[in-house]
């Protein structure tokens, strides 16, 4: 996905309109993101809620931490 940007390709600008079409394509429905859960601000306890729920076998798609800095 980010090959263009990596090697600063000449048709590197293609790269912000396929950005565009795939977030129109996510907000009209045509694509789903693989996004399941988000378990807040990234702290001790919220780490070991999402570890465990990995752990479990029980997790489905990507599990969100907030606030990394």
């Amino acid at each position: 996905m980010f090959t263009r940007s990596m090697f600063d390709t000449p048709d590197m600008a293609e790269q912000g309109r396929l950005l565009n079409e795939v977030s129109r394509l996510v907000e009209v429905g045509t694509l789903k993101t693989t996004f399941a859960e988000s378990f807040g601000t990234i702290s001790a306890a919220n780490l070991r809620r999402a570890h465990a729920l990995i752990e479990s076998g029980r997790a489905k798609g990507k599990i969100v931490l907030q606030g990394w800095a």
